[in-house]
C-alpha cells in the first residue's frame, strides 16, 4: 500500500513500515522508528458508533486484529494476549454479523461516549488597546465579524489591556461596566477570583440544558452570543486607545503578561475542564508587569538570539517563568491560548511559546492588523455564515473554522516487542506510566504513554517515537505482527464526548534482511520526524551542536543502506527509497528552524511551532519548498530548487508554507513594466502573467495561517526571499565558465548540494 494512501485510512505516516526484530539492529537503522499521527484527521466514511467501547484490562480497545471465539463469546487482545468475555449486547455476533469495530476495513473508528453533553465552547477575546487608532478600528471590525460567525449558543467574554487590564461585564445591559486591575502587578489565581467576585457557590449555566455548574458571578463576564450581542457590540464600537499618555521617546505601557494571566484566571475559576479558547490580539512588546520583555524607552532594543545566548536579555528569564506558570494553569484547566501578534516589532512570541504550544493553540504573525495575513487567518478560523449556524452540530463543525475538539487526550498502547519513547507536538505530558513506556530511550516528551491536548483540530499532527525492545537472537514467527493503538478522547464542538481509536499492525522481518527493511522506508515522514527531533534538541539541550549531530546520523544511515565499495565514493548508490533523504537533510541544515542568524526570536518561535503541529506534506514543504516554473512554451512544471532554475523568460512560483513568492525573470519583468500584457494583441502574455497569481492565491486561500504573498523581479531586493531557499550551485566564487552560463548567482559561502553530496559519499564509504 502507498504511504500516502495509508495515511488517508488511519491518519498515520511511519518512518519505517517493516521493522527488524532485534533491539540492536533497530538502533543501527539510525532514523528513529516513529509515526506522524493526525488524531482527528478527516477520514471518508468514518464510522461513529453510538455505544461505549469494549476494553481489555491492559487498556486495549476491541479492534479488527483481535481473535474472536464466536461460540464462547470471547476475544483475545493482540497486545497482551489475554482472553476477555464479550459483553451481553454482543450475543448475536457471528462471522457474518460483525459489529463495526471488528470489520477489517474499520481500523479507525469513533465512539460517542455516554457522558452528559458539555456546555458550548467559550471564546475569551483579549485585546491590546495600545495599537494605533486605524489598526484598532480594523481589529474591532473583525471582532464584530467573529461575533456574527460564532453560533448563537457559543459563550464569549472580553478583556482589554493597556497600562491596566479591563475585564468587561457582558451581563449588565444598561451600560458598559468593567473591572480594572493594575497592569504592573502579578495576581495569583485566588486574588483574581476574589477581585472579580467569582463566588464559590455554583449556578446552572445559562443558555444550555446541561447540568454543568459554574461559580456564581461568572455570567457577568461570560455570556452566550445570543444574549450579549448588543452589549458586546456597544463595548467594541466605543473601544478607544489606552488613555494613559505616552512620551514621544517611549513605548506604550502594555501589560500583556498580566492580561493573559487574568484571562486564564477568569476561565479556570468558571469553566475548568470544559472547552475554552483565549484569543490574544497584541500589537507590540510588553513593557509593564510580568511578561515584560523590554524597557519603555525606544532606545532600548528588543532582545535578539545573540542577547539570549549571551545572557544579555535582562527580562527574558522572568518573562519565560511567568508565561510557563500561566501555561501550567491553562493546561490544568484544559484551556487553549491563541496569539495574533501583529507588529513590525517583536511582541514576545518567543517567551509565550509554551502558552501556545502546550495548550494546542496557534500563532498568527503579521506586520499589522491591516495585513492580509491577519485578516485571512482570522476569517479562516471563524469561517461560516449565520445560516449555517442553524444546522446540526456535525454540519456546523464542518462548515465553520471552529473544527477543533476540546479537552483532548492521546494515549498510545503497544504490543510487547516495542515501547513508547516519547512524542513531540502541541500537547503536554500526562506522566502516565505503563508497560508501554520505554525506560531507556526518551525522545521529546517521554516517560509517559499519554498526553493532554487542550485543543486538537483535523490538521494537528503529533510525532510519536518508539523503541524496539525485542532481544537480539530471539526469533519472531512469520505470522506475528507488531501492534500500536492510538486512543484519542475529546469534547466535540457539538458537546458530545467522543473517543477515536486507530489500531495499526506492522510486519517484522529478519534483522539481517536489509533489503526488506529498506523497502519500507518512508523518507518524507523520516525527514519530518528528524526535523522535529532536531528542533527539540536545539531548544532543550544546552551547547548541543545540532548540525554535527544531523551529519553524523545521515552518514551512518547511508553507510548502512547504500550500495558501495569501501573507499570508492564513485561506487556510492542509494535506492529510490533513500535517494531524496540526503537533500532533505541538506535543506533542513539551511532552514530557518536551525539557522536563526537572520530571524528574530519571535519569528523562530513562529516557524518552529508550525513544524511541530503540521502534517507530513506541510512539514516537508517547510523543510524543502516547492518550486514551479511557468513559461510561454510549456505548461507549468516543477523544477529543481536550484539557482540554475532561474531564467530570464521564466516565472517561478516558490511555496515555503510561510510565504508564497512569484519571481519574474529579467525578460518577463521587462515585458511587465513595458505594459505589453495590456495590449489586446498580446492576450497570451496577459494569461501567462496571470497564471502564477491564480495558482499562488489558490495555495494561500487553503492554508492556515495565511502565508505572506510576495512578488519580486529578478535583481530586486525582494528576490532575496527566493534566493535564500535555492541551492547555491552558482555563487560569486564559481568559475568564469559557470558564471557565463548562469542566469543568476547567489552571494554565499554555503556549500552547494553537489559539494555536500560529494563529502557525504566520501565519509559514508570510509572505514570510519
Amino acid at each position: 500500500m502507498d504511504f500516502v494512501q495509508a495515511e488517508e485510512i488511519d491518519g498515520a505516516r511511519w518512518s519505517w513500515h517493516i521493522w527488524p526484530s532485534s533491539k540492536i539492529e533497530a538502533q543501527r537503522c539510525v532514523v528513529p522508528f516513529g509515526c506522524l499521527y493526525t488524531p482527528l484527521k478527516d477520514i471518508p466514511n468514518l464510522p461513529v458508533l453510538p455505544y461505549p467501547p469494549v476494553k481489555c484490562k491492559c487498556g486495549c480497545v476491541l479492534n479488527p486484529y483481535c481473535s474472536v471465539d464466536f461460540h464462547a463469546k470471547l476475544w483475545v487482545c493482540p497486545f497482551c494476549l489475554q482472553r476477555n468475555p464479550l459483553p451481553p449486547q454482543y450475543a448475536e455476533i457471528s462471522e457474518t454479523r460483525l459489529p463495526g469495530e471488528l470489520i477489517p476495513n474499520f481500523t479507525t473508528i469513533e465512539y460517542v461516549l455516554s457522558r452528559p453533553p458539555a456546555p458550548p465552547p467559550v471564546f475569551l477575546f483579549v485585546i491590546d488597546t495600545c495599537i494605533n487608532e486605524d489598526e484598532l478600528q480594523v481589529l474591532k471590525e473583525y471582532l464584530l465579524k467573529a461575533l456574527q460567525l460564532l453560533p448563537p449558543e457559543a459563550i464569549v467574554g472580553l478583556v482589554t489591556f493597556g497600562q491596566n487590564v479591563h475585564v468587561h461585564e457582558l451581563g449588565y445591559q444598561d451600560c458598559p461596566k468593567s473591572y480594572v486591575l493594575k497592569g504592573s502587578k502579578d495576581y495569583t489565581p485566588v486574588q483574581i477570583k476574589e477581585l472579580l467576585g467569582l463566588a464559590v457557590s455554583p449556578t446552572r449555566l445559562s443558555g444550555t440544558s446541561s447540568s454543568v455548574n459554574r461559580p456564581q458571578g461568572a455570567a457577568r463576564f461570560l455570556q452566550p452570543v445570543s444574549e450579549c450581542e448588543f452589549i458586546f457590540t456597544d463595548i467594541i464600537e466605543d473601544l478607544g486607545r489606552d488613555n494613559w499618555p505616552v512620551p514621544a521617546d517611549q513605548r506604550p505601557k502594555r501589560c500583556t503578561g498580566t492580561a493573559l494571566s487574568i484571562a486564564v484566571g477568569l476561565l479556570e475559576a468558571s469553566y475548568a475542564d470544559y472547552g475554552a479558547r483565549i484569543q490574544l490580539f497584541v500589537g507590540g512588546p510588553a513593557v509593564e508587569g510580568p511578561g515584560k520583555i523590554v524597557q519603555a524607552e525606544l532606545g532600548d532594543t528588543v532582545r535578539s538570539h545573540m542577547d539570549i545566548d549571551k545572557d544579555n536579555a535582562p527580562f527574558y528569564s522572568k518573562a519565560l517563568k511567568h508565561y510557563e506558570s500561566v501555561t501550567l494553569r491553562a493546561v490544568n484547566a484544559g484551556h487553549t491560548i491563541d496569539v495574533y501578534g501583529c507588529s513590525l516589532d517583536q511582541v514576545g512570541l518567543f517567551e509565550m511559546k509554551s502558552c501556545v504550544e502546550r495548550t494546542g493553540g496557534f500563532f498568527v504573525q503579521a506586520e499589522s492588523f491591516h495585513h492580509l495575513m491577519f485578516k485571512r487567518s482570522f476569517e479562516a478560523f471563524f469561517r461560516g455564515t449565520q445560516a449555517e449556524n442553524n444546522k446540526s452540530g456535525e454540519e456546523q463543525s464542518k462548515k465553520m473554522g471552529l473544527r477543533s475538539g476540546f479537552q483532548g487526550s492521546l494515549e498510545v498502547l503497544t504490543s510487547r516487542e516495542l515501547k513508547v519513547s516519547g512524542a513531540i507536538g502541541p500537547m503536554t505530558s500526562l506522566k502516565k506510566q505503563s508497560n508501554c513506556v520505554s525506560r531507556d530511550v526518551e525522545i521529546g516528551m517521554g516517560g509517559t504513554c499519554a498526553w493532554k491536548m487542550c485543543a486538537v483540530d483535523p490538521g494537528v499532527t503529533v510525532a510519536v517515537y518508539f523503541e524496539i525492545v525485542h532481544p537480539h537472537g530471539t526469533p519472531i514467527s512469520e505470522n506475528q505482527f507488531r501492534y500500536v493503538q492510538f486512543v484519542t478522547q475529546y469534547q466535540h464542538i457539538s458537546g458530545q464526548y467522543r473517543m477515536r481509536v486507530s489500531t495499526m499492525a506492522g510486519r517484522w522481518t529478519d534483522p539481517t534482511n536489509l533489503v526488506d527493511i529498506a523497502s519500507g522506508f518512508d523518507q518524507e515522514a523520516a525527514a519530518v520526524l528528524m526535523a522535529r527531533m532536531a528542533v527539540y534538541k536545539t531548544e532543550n539541550e544546552e551547547a548541543f551542536d545540532i548540525l554535527r549531530w544531523l551529519d553524523r546520523m545521515l552518514i551512518r544511515l547511508c553507510s548502512k543502506f547504500a550500495e558501495y565499495q569501501k573507499e570508492a565514493p564513485e561506487t556510492f548508490r542509494l535506492s529510490p527509497q533513500f535517494s531524496l533523504y540526503p537533500q532533505f537533510m541538506y535543506n533542513l541544515r539551511r532552514s530557518q528552524f536551525l539557522q536563526v542568524f537572520n530571524s528574530s526570536p519571535d519569528e523562530t518561535a513562529y516557524y518552529r511551532s508550525y513544524l511541530n503541529r503540521e502534517n507530513t506534506l506541510n512539514g516537508l514543504l517547510m523543510i524543502q519548498p516547492s518550486l514551479i516554473a511557468f513559461t510561454l512554451e510549456s505548461p507549468p512544471s516543477p523544477v529543481l530548487l536550484d539557482v540554475a532554475s532561474i531564467a530570464p523568460d521564466r516565472i517561478l512560483l516558490l511555496d515555503t508554507f510561510f510565504y508564497v513568492i512569484i519571481y519574474y525573470g529579467a525578460t518577463v519583468a521587462h515585458w511587465k513594466k513595458a505594459g505589453y500584457h495590456l495590449d489586446p494583441q498580446y492576450a497570451h502574455l496577459k494569461t501567462f502573467l496571470e497564471a502564477p497569481k491564480i495558482e499562488a492565491h489558490a495555495i494561500a486561500d487553503e492554508r492556515f495561517p495565511y502565508p505572506r504573498y510576495i512578488e519580486a523581479d529578478q535583481g530586486s531586493s525582494q528576490g532575496r526571499f527566493l534566493l535564500a531557499k535555492l541551492n547555491p550551485s552558482v555563487t560569486h566564487n564559481s568559475s568564469p565558465n559557470d558564471l557565463s552560463m548562469a542566469s543568476d548567482l547567489i552571494f554565499t559561502d554555503d556549500v552547494s548540494l553537489q559539494v555536500f553530496m560529494e563529502h557525504l559519499k566520501k565519509l559514508a564509504v570510509s572505514n570510519q
